[in-house]
This record gives structure tokens, C-alpha cells and sequence, in this order.
């Protein structure tokens, strides 16, 4: 067959100026000539190979006079394949065409990604940017079939993302992340892992931002999904806090703090995704209006419906719930907990921070990251508390940020003399009498969990407090507010920081809460109905019965019954509507 449509095959072996190439006339034996497009031809080549050979071939031919063609133009530094979209429109579709095929004929498309892969190299800056997506899918394509090795276009796939362009970015950012997935779902390849992660690694290290921004997405995004979820890929995320710029080390900081904001938003380069690192999904909010109006507005059956839709929104706020107190939980999905010198992080982070220039949004957040990988690892950095201590008043911003990364910051390992004078600045500036009520139990919430966390710094909390006369420090002192509890009273349960809020309350088990109602109640009687006390009087009968058993005349009786008659009809006739009259 390929013998006899070979020569009705219509394809010049011209430059890219001839547009005859995108179809193709063959004719088979014992029927006339066939016009067939290239989706066409590749759907026949696929169902025979072996009877398309010498097509192929010929393609193969036409491919590599057009390619030959953009090389010199390139070299010779004219106008780029811009000028004539036709032709970059066929060599787009002849690129796709062969690595459509490419698993067909594997013997004669052995050198065709190589082509693709110096195409790309030598002239994908200049290669117009339909081409240029187009080239890169066919690169993807043959990289899915296993025709190339990750390895071999991973350099080549990050270059492509700082080109400028922001779908072929998109392209190859999802082609990494979902090719690496797809290497280690049945089984993990140390040795291919390894190699890639060397290459992200160096990338991370560079002073090149767009190529360093990359690889710390694609670091983030597999160690969140837990595909690369090991002590090489934490402690290169954990590095990329002491890059020289800050558009690595804020993304580096918001992953550490789980705000996992830096996949998918990183694609954008041109959006100051670094303004708003820390977004929210929107909170399912429950109001007072739609649990009034499912009570006591509309028919029955619309408040069926209403309060069918509150238990749907209830049962959407616990799972919101249970879901962000699954993420409060800091310290089981970290990478600070894979640090190998998490000592030398933390007093080289702390050296950063106190040489910055950053926005203050950007001081918080290094002081979070210093303060949770203190707390996990129970390091001993004594200049820290100190530093602290200027930035512990009322009006500071975020103030209730940096209190919970102090108590964070607090372990038993820690000496008290490092704490008491944060303890003595807290207790001065949120403790005292003409705070507000708020303020003060923020103050004294935040030492509560300071001497939750350091039982050796109670007595200095105690003085503290006693100086505003609040704990007993002598008999002329004001009347007990808050008791601070003693060694063994205290609880060994952790409270996470992050929930601390000003008015919290203790929750309390059912029987408490029923002593707390009862309270003042025990000299009354039995609940009872007002018929059932009436029935139980020793006093004699009620006046209703005394009524009944009153000997009274006989037209007495029908008189009373006439006047009970004539006041129940005036009674329901000023209730009836008896309609408008018509002559009125």
C-alpha cells in the first residue's frame, strides 16, 4: 500500500513558504486520489504503521528543511518566524504531528527530541509564542510516553518559565509537579529522585530569581502533597530563608507558617502576590436573621425547608472547624521539624531579623518562624526574649501575633531570668488599672501560659502581679483577681498558642453547669401545675366549685344561662366578618 500511495503524496520538499504540507493526496490501489489531512493521516498511521513508512519518511524530510530554515534565520539574527504566521502555524502542526506518531515509529524518531530539546535551548526566547507552546507540548508529549527522561528536560522546562510568558510558565510548572506525582505513585525511585532534587536544589541556591522562585514552588508543592516529604526537601525549603532576596524568602516563610500559599499563585510573576500572603477562604457565617425567619416566618412547609438549609450551614461550620483546628496543629506537618541544625537556623534567622529592612509584615513573620522552631525544638536563644520585649504594648500592631509567638517561644528548658522582664513589660503594659477589660485578659491570659509552659517562672509572674495588687503579696493588698497555679496543679497539656483570644472561658462538664443553675434554688418547691395545687388545698373548695353547688331558683339558673348566651354570641360576633355591603 505504501508503495502505491507514495507516489500520489503531495508534500514539496520546499521551505516553510509552502502551505500545501498541512494535507496530503493518496491515493490507494484500485481508487483515485485522496485528499487527507494531517489529523487524518495520523490516525491511519497509528492503525498501520508498517503501510505508512514512506509518508513518514517523507514528513520526517519536510520537518527538517523547515527546521534548517528557522536555524538559519536565527543565526543570522533576522526577523523571527513572527513575520510569517503561516509557516510558524506549520511547523507548529508538522511538531505535533510527529510526536503524535513518535511511539509509532520509534526507530525513525530516535533523534526527534533531541531536536525539540535544542530547538528550544538555541531559540526559544526568539520562536514566536503560539510556536513556542506548541514545541513545548510535543516535548511534554514525548516525555509522558517515556520517550525522554525527566531529568534530561527538567533544566530546560525551568529556563521555560522565565521567559516571560505566562501560560507556557503555567505549562511547565504543572508538567514537573505532575510528572514527578506520576514517577513515585506506585513506587518512589531514590535514584531519579535524587538527581531531580539535586537539580531544584542548586536552582534554590542561585541568585536568579525567577529560577529560584520556581524551584521553591515545585519544592512546596510536592513536600504539601507529600510526594517529596523528606529531611533533603524540608531543610532546602528551610534554607530559602536566608536567600538574598525577599520575593524567595517570604513565600520560603509563609510555607513554613503552613499559610501554603505559594503553588499556584507563584505562576503569576507579574502580581504582587507578596502584598497578600496570608488569604482565607471565605467563613460560613450563620446569622440571627435565618434562624428567626426558619422559626417563626412562612407557611410549615417553608420552615421545614429553612431549617433544613441551618442544618446544612451547621453542618458546614463544624467541618470548617474541624478542619482548621486540624491545621492549628503546628507541629505535625512542618518542615521545621526535619532541621539538622535547627539551633544554627534559629540563631541565623534571628541574625537576619535584627539587620533587616523589611516591612514590618515580613519582621512578624520571621519572628513566628524563630518563635515556632524555638518551642519545637527547644532551643535556648536568649537574645530573643529581649527583643520581644519593645514591641509587647496595647497598641502595637498584631500585637496578639507576636504575644502567642513569645508564649511559643517558652519551654521549661528556657532559664527565667531570660523571661522576667518580658514578664515584668507584659504584666506593666496590659496589667493595671486603667486598662480595659479586654486588655487585661489578654495580659493575663498570656502569663497564664507562660507559667503553664515554664513552672520556674511563677514566682516572678507572682511578683509581677502583686505590684498591681493582683495576687496576695502582703495583708494591705487589694482583693484577688487571678490565682496562678501552683507546680503541682499544673496542667502538662500543651494549649496552642494560635487560640489564645481575650475572653475565654474554661469549659465546663454538664453537672457543673447544672451546680451553676441550681445555685440559689434549693428552697423551692417542686415544679407542679397550677390545677394539680389547686386540687391538692386542704382550705376547702375553689369558688368555681362553690358556684356549681349554690342552690340557686329556677328562673335564677335560666337567666344566668340566657345573659352567658347573649355574651358569647356578642363575643364571636364582633370577631366574624360578615362582608361589605353593596348598597353602601
Amino acid at each position: 500500500m505504501a508503495a502505491s500511495t507514495m507516489a500520489a503524496l503531495h508534500i514539496p520538499y520546499l521551505p516553510l513558504t509552502s502551505p500545501s504540507s498541512a494535507e496530503t493526496s493518496m491515493s490507494a490501489s484500485g481508487r483515485s486520489a485522496e485528499k487527507l489531512s494531517l489529523p487524518s493521516l495520523q490516525s491511519r498511521m497509528k492503525c498501520d504503521p508498517q503501510g505508512y513508512e514512506s509518508e513518514l519518511l517523507l514528513l520526517i524530510r519536510h520537518f527538517d528543511s523547515c527546521l534548517a530554515v528557522f536555524q538559519q534565520h536565527a543565526a543570522l539574527k533576522s526577523a523571527s518566524m513572527g513575520s510569517d504566521p503561516a509557516a510558524a502555524k506549520e511547523l507548529a502542526d508538522l511538531t505535533m504531528f510527529l510526536a503524535h506518531v513518535a511511539s509509532s515509529y520509534p526507530q525513525h524518531l530516535v533523534h526527534y527530541p533531541k531536536q525539540l530539546i535544542e530547538l528550544l535551548q538555541t531559540s526559544g526566547h526568539s520562536l514566536p509564542s503560539a510556536l513556542r507552546r506548541q514545541v513545548t507540548q510535543a516535548l511534554i508529549l514525548l516525555t509522558n510516553r517515556q520517550m525522554v527522561e525527566l531529568a534530561e528536560t527538567l533544566m530546560l522546562f525551568m529556563e521555560l518559565q522565565t521567559l516571560g510568558d505566562k501560560e507556557l510558565k503555567k505549562l511547565a510548572f504543572s508538567h514537573i509537579v505532575h510528572s514527578i506525582r506520576r514517577m513515585n505513585t506506585k513506587h518512589k525511585n531514590d535514584a531519579k529522585n535524587r538527581a531531580l532534587q539535586s537539580i531544584l536544589f542548586t536552582l534554590l541556591q542561585e541568585e536568579h530569581e525567577s529560577k529560584a522562585k520556581s524551584a521553591l514552588s515545585i519544592l512546596c508543592d510536592l513536600h504539601r502533597r507529600k510526594v517529596w516529604f523528606d529531611e533533603r526537601t524540608g531543610n532546602s525549603i528551610c534554607s530559602a530563608c536566608f536567600h538574598k532576596s525577599s520575593k524567595i524568602m517570604i513565600p520560603a516563610l509563609s510555607f513554613l507558617l503552613g499559610y501554603e500559599q505559594n503553588v499556584e499563585d507563584d505562576v503569576d510573576e507579574d502580581s504582587n502576590s507578596d502584598e497578600d500572603m496570608i488569604t482565607r477562604k471565605p467563613q460560613v457565617v450563620l446569622s440571627r436573621e435565618a434562624v428567626y425567619k426558619a422559626n417563626h416566618k412562612g407557611t410549615t412547609s417553608s420552615k421545614k425547608k429553612k431549617k433544613a438549609k441551618l442544618q446544612r450551614v451547621m453542618r458546614s461550620i463544624k467541618k470548617q472547624q474541624r478542619v482548621n483546628s486540624e491545621n492549628l496543629d503546628w507541629g505535625s506537618y512542618s518542615p521545621l521539624q526535619h532541621l539538622k541544625d535547627s539551633q544554627g537556623f534559629a540563631e541565623k534567622l534571628f541574625s537576619r531579623l535584627q539587620t533587616c529592612n523589611e516591612r514590618f509584615e515580613v519582621k512578624m513573620m520571621i519572628i513566628k518562624v524563630i518563635a515556632r522552631s524555638v518551642g519545637l525544638h527547644r532551643l535556648i536563644l536568649l537574645n530573643f526574649y529581649p527583643f520581644l520585649q519593645k514591641y509587647v504594648q496595647p497598641h502595637q500592631r498584631d500585637v496578639t501575633h507576636l504575644l502567642a509567638a513569645a508564649v511559643q517561644a517558652c519551654h521549661d528548658m528556657v532559664p527565667p531570668d531570660a523571661v522576667e522582664p518580658l514578664l515584668k513589660q507584659l504584666v506593666n503594659q496590659f496589667v493595671h488599672d486603667r486598662a480595659r477589660t479586654e486588655v487585661i485578659a489578654v495580659g493575663l491570659n498570656v502569663v497564664r501560659e507562660i507559667c503553664l509552659r515554664m513552672p520556674l517562672a511563677k514566682n516572678a509572674a507572682k511578683v509581677a502581679l502583686s505590684e498591681h495588687g493582683m495576687v496576695k503579696a502582703g495583708s494591705s493588698a487589694k482583693a484577688v483577681s487571678i490565682k496562678i497555679p501552683d507546680s503541682e496543679h499544673l496542667s502538662e497539656r500543651r494549649v496552642n498558642p494560635a487560640k489564645l483570644e481575650a475572653n475565654i472561658h474554661t469549659r465546663k462538664d454538664k453537672e457543673e453547669r447544672m451546680a451553676l443553675v441550681k445555685a440559689g434554688r434549693e428552697d423551692r418547691t417542686k415544679y407542679a401545675a397550677r390545677t394539680a395545687v389547686k386540687q391538692k388545698k386542704t382550705g376547702g373548695l375553689s369558688n368555681r366549685q362553690k358556684e356549681h353547688k349554690k342552690g340557686m331558683p329556677l328562673a335564677a339558673k335560666r337567666a344566668k344561662v340566657a345573659r352567658s348566651r347573649i355574651e358569647k354570641k356578642k363575643r364571636t360576633a364582633s370577631k366574624r366578618f360578615l362582608g361589605k355591603k353593596a348598597w353602601k
